[in-house]
């Protein structure tokens, strides 16, 4: 079946609030793309978010994102505006090597660390075979965007207008290709109490007829959004 409609996930840093993440998407039959940073499984990087000790686990498994995507986020989550373009080489190209090992899933998609792009870090992404980056920038349009490698998303699952959004997208009876895109980190639903408004969305973008859903990648593929 061809499909001219995809709802995708994007959720970044891979947390051990994944794992209630993953079940709750498994629940909705929805689909995640998680974004992860494979250097930071073997030093130690919890923190506090808004009182909620945001941890890793001890180290980074296959089985955890079963059934999902996983794409590149950066070996250290490093701002590319602080890297050399030999150091950005390094953070790219070793999380995506680090990646494909663990999973045994051809790396093409990844997500800005901190939302933070430039033109060299672009290049760099471009030729190691990345062909999608997510900003942290959003839109009104689900089609297709001009640079795949600064995609905007439809929103953060938080966003006050983000139901405006779901609603706008599957009342548009167009034959165009479009994708609802949503993105958010799984520690947030902890620190901020929101665990019910992320189902809600899930809720209300799942179970519907003739929609794709997928990882970016395989969304973006089959709308010809990338090659």
């Amino acid at each position: 079946m061809k499909y001219n409609r995809a709802v995708t996930f994007s959720f970044d840093d891979g947390n051990v609030s994944d794992f209630r993440l993953v079940e709750l998407f498994n629940k909705y039959g929805v689909k995640c793309s998680f974004n992860l940073n494979s250097g930071l499984y073997s030093v130690p990087s919890a923190w506090d978010y808004n009182g909620f000790h945001v941890e890793k686990p001890k180290e980074l498994k296959k089985e955890y994102y079963e059934g999902h995507e996983v794409c590149v986020h950066g070996l250290m989550h490093a701002s590319v505006n602080d890297l050399t373009r030999e150091q950005m080489v390094t953070e790219f190209a070793e999380d995506k090597k680090n990646l494909e090992a663990i999973f045994g899933q051809k790396m093409e998609g990844a997500a800005w660390a901190y939302g933070i792009y430039n033109d060299t870090a672009c290049e760099v992404l471009k030729e190691l075979g990345i062909k999608h980056c997510r900003t942290c920038e959003t839109t009104w349009d689900f089609g297709p965007q001009e640079n795949m490698l600064l995609f905007k998303s439809a929103g953060h699952f938080r966003d006050a207008d983000i139901f405006e959004k779901i609603d706008k997208f599957f009342s548009d009876d167009s034959e165009d290709p479009k994708v609802l895109y949503i993105w958010g980190h799984s520690y947030e639903c902890d620190g901020d109490n929101l665990w019910d408004r992320l189902e809600e969305v899930l809720r209300r973008v799942s179970g519907k007829e003739n929609v794709l859903y997928a990882g970016n990648t395989e969304c973006f593929r089959e709308l010809g959004f990338i090659e």
